[in-house]
């Protein structure tokens, strides 16, 4: 059905209209929220209204509509009196007797409802119970939405990823539904100013706000929000293997790999068996995330026995939905907390496993162009938060001897660094 407004086929039903010549179905838009109906469609719905009317003196006899409005006898000559219907499903203030109220031929509209005769006031002089015109909260609502749907398919345009358009979305939806209407600037910063949120959490509300008003070419001046940067949690790797070793081969897998390699769990999740060098060990990821760089890991033989061991019937290795993959994982996760009363693994996320890896990887090498290049960064910026990490207590060293060309050679391939030369001999160190 198209709206007659603006065109759009983008409708749905709102309800039946009744009128004296039958019953029409309500049609509501969704791109502009016009709401009309199709005299050509005609429903056969019977009308709930009266029959037939007769004089004030016999109206207690009549069936005025049909057990929907309460009627009670008065005395003879006295008003009207029909109780509001004030049933909890009904889906608008108009009570069913305001709705029939003119359908009434020998009574007229302006008589008084549920109050006797001395209390009672004109309906002409009470306030209407619709601030506007009837329709327009639904109005409003469909043209915010509608909004919505504009605004997400251009993120879509834009390249952005599924994520990161359901985030936007997930924080504009919770605006709405604690009060907040998205076409209202003040509106939108009361909700947001009642808000007990913690400071990232109000900073992604009022990007994603920001966002939303660019793309329905309006402005703002946003709330003032400072990002506070907290540094990551990370676990001892004995906390990790314990995760690793009691989850079914799947979920082994799958977490053996972020902790050898680094990877995001998205990035992990889009590796197919193609990307898999079973001769020589490595892993390509030709599909990084957030702009990063293409990258080739050496994985360790645990690893690569956890991955042939997994059905290969698909040309992704990890088939399935990643947020339910990520739900099974809290799961087990709070299963292995009471296991072994250990409450910090709550804090493991398959993020942790980047942070961990990337931590370590710069207390080995302190070469922080090298964790650069093993997470993807493109900035080191990005990579210098994992230089204040964590603090070790001691650092504990290999330490080894050469005199020779080839046996520093033989050092250096062993992974040991040159420290320097003493009486001709050079010495060379090893982290544990």
């Amino acid at each position: 059905m198209a709206c007659p407004e603006c065109g759009s086929t983008q409708t749905w039903k709102d309800g039946i209209r009744y009128s004296g010549r039958g019953s029409v179905q309500r049609y509501l838009c969704r791109r502009c929220g016009y709401r009309f109906s199709d005299p050509e469609i005609k429903l056969d719905v019977p009308r709930q209204g009266p029959e037939q009317s007769n004089s004030g003196q016999n109206l207690p006899n009549s069936d005025v509509s049909r057990g929907y409005v309460a009627v009670q006898p008065g005395e003879e000559g006295a008003s009207l009196q029909i109780c509001k219907d004030v049933r909890p499903h009904r889906e608008h203030n108009v009570s069913i007797t305001a709705k029939y109220i003119n359908s009434l031929r020998v009574y007229n509209s302006e008589r008084q409802v549920c109050v006797s005769e001395s209390e009672a006031k004109n309906l002409a002089e009470v306030e209407p119970l619709h601030e506007g015109p009837a329709g327009a909260t639904e109005q409003h609502k469909a043209e915010v939405k509608g909004k919505i749907i504009e605004f997400l398919w251009e993120l879509k345009k834009q390249g952005l990823k599924e994520s990161t358009i359901r985030t936007y979305k997930r924080y504009l939806s919770t605006l709405m539904n604690r009060g907040a209407n998205l076409l209202d600037v003040e509106s939108v910063k009361e909700v947001i100013a009642k808000q007990k949120w913690s400071e990232s959490t109000r900073c992604l509300a009022i990007d994603a706000y920001s966002k939303f008003l660019v793309i329905i070419d309006r402005s703002w001046i946003p709330p003032k929000c400072k990002r506070v940067r907290k540094i990551p949690f990370i676990p001892h790797e004995s906390e990790l293997d314990q995760l690793i070793s009691g989850a079914y081969k799947k979920l082994t897998a799958f977490l053996q790999l972020l902790k050898e390699t680094g990877m995001r769990s998205g990035e992990a999740w889009r590796l197919k068996w193609t990307d898999i060098d079973f001769k020589r060990e490595t892993i390509t990821l030709n599909e990084p995330e957030k702009f990063g760089k293409p990258r080739m890991f050496k994985i360790s033989a645990i690893l690569m026995a956890m991955l042939n061991d997994l059905p290969k019937d698909s040309d992704k290795i990890f088939r399935g939905d990643l947020r339910i993959f990520r739900r099974t994982f809290r799961k087990y996760r709070k299963r292995m907390v009471k296991k072994l009363h250990n409450p910090r693994l709550n804090k493991i996320t398959f993020h942790t496993f980047r942070h961990w890896k990337a931590t370590t990887e710069y207390h080995k090498t302190k070469d922080i162009l090298h964790v650069m290049e093993l997470l993807g960064h493109r900035d080191i910026k990005t990579t210098l938060i994992y230089t204040q990490l964590i603090s070790f207590e001691r650092d504990e060293f290999h330490s080894a001897t050469a005199k020779t060309l080839d046996e520093a050679e033989e050092l250096v391939e062993a992974g040991f660094e040159y420290i320097c030369t003493h009486n001709e001999i050079m010495l060379f160190r090893k982290r544990k």
